[in-house]
């Protein structure tokens, strides 16, 4: 078996919708799902196998039992799990937030930065995210500006559509802003630093915790840089390689999934099969599928859109 359907793991985090359930075919029986992790080994929250022989046991106790050898050799200079994809819901706008790099993140708390991408999948009319800031700005009045709630003043406004590609480095400020849904493309890490939450409180009646001195220690106080890729790639980054794939009716897309990395499919649109030699599974928008390095050719048809990650060989 090498060809794994994912169940996600759900976030109810305050500011999310109920789209992934009602449009993108997420189980989740909760008022709120945020958050999906559709490929994820992270402790705070890992993918379900839902088909075949493994059914009902976590990716990561798969990878434990058949061994490193499914993720490829690419993967041999991670200690982890390297990547972690979501789907996220913003039916409110999430915090002003930045994440660390691996080396501080290593050092303050034990596991790697962040470095992600947002591929936007729908955007309400006029609907924006704040990407690092309109201008350079001092330290002294970025403390002052949070001291004073203001810090939003000098952010960049990115307006966005369907189909948008937003590409965060560590150190980045930046937030999700309402009536926004993306398919999140990152480092498998949980290391945020909530820098300004509109004055919000949490399910415990409290205000939600700020990490004020962490994000003066790791922002980057700079104008953002609109992301291009030097290939054909959608992204194509130290630590993932993203590619946005079309398929129509009467269409066959096929790829090699070598000993080099293991392959995920992330269902953004429509439905069909993903077939190997011995296996065939049926997918459906949502779906995240998870293919062993070492497959050989698999193929993918029916009427779908879809984005399919892999691990770059070290740059």
């Amino acid at each position: 078996m090498s060809i794994f359907i994912l169940k996600p793991i759900c976030k109810d985090y305050l500011w999310g919708g109920h789209k992934l359930v009602e449009k993108y075919n997420v189980d989740f029986e909760g008022d709120i799902c945020a958050e999906a992790w559709s490929l994820s080994c992270h402790k705070d929250g890992q993918s379900i196998i839902s088909n075949g022989t493994f059914k009902g046991m976590t990716l990561a106790e798969v990878i434990e039992k058949n061994g490193n050898d499914m993720l490829g050799e690419n993967c041999k200079k991670y200690e982890e799990f390297p990547i972690l994809i979501k789907l996220i819901d913003a039916k409110k706008s999430l915090s002003i937030q930045v994440h660390p790099d691996d080396e501080y993140a290593l050092e303050h708390e034990n596991q790697y930065g962040k470095t992600e991408m947002w591929y936007v999948l729908e955007a309400e009319k006029d609907a924006f995210l704040y990407q690092g800031f309109d201008k350079e700005i001092s330290k002294e009045e970025f403390e002052q500006r949070i001291r004073e709630n203001t810090l939003t003043e000098v952010l960049h406004k990115e307006y966005v559509n369907p189909g948008d590609v937003i590409f965060i480095t560590p150190g980045t400020l930046h937030s999700i802003g309402a009536g926004i849904l993306v398919a999140e493309i990152q480092q498998s890490s949980n290391v945020t630093y909530r820098i300004y939450d509109y004055g919000r409180v949490g399910a415990d009646g409290k205000p939600r915790q700020l990490h004020i001195q962490q994000s003066l220690d790791v922002t980057k106080i700079e104008k953002p840089v609109k992301y291009r890729s030097n290939d054909e790639h959608l992204v194509n980054c130290e630590y993932f390689c993203v590619d946005n794939i079309e398929i129509n009716d009467g269409e066959i897309y096929t790829y090699n999934a070598d000993t080099s990395s293991f392959v995920s499919l992330l269902i953004v649109d429509g439905e069909g099969l993903v077939c190997s030699e011995n296996e065939e599974y049926s997918v459906k928008k949502g779906d995240s599928v998870f293919i062993s390095a070492g497959t050989g050719c698999f193929e993918v048809k029916g009427n779908m859109k879809l984005l399919q990650t892999t691990l770059p060989s070290q740059k």
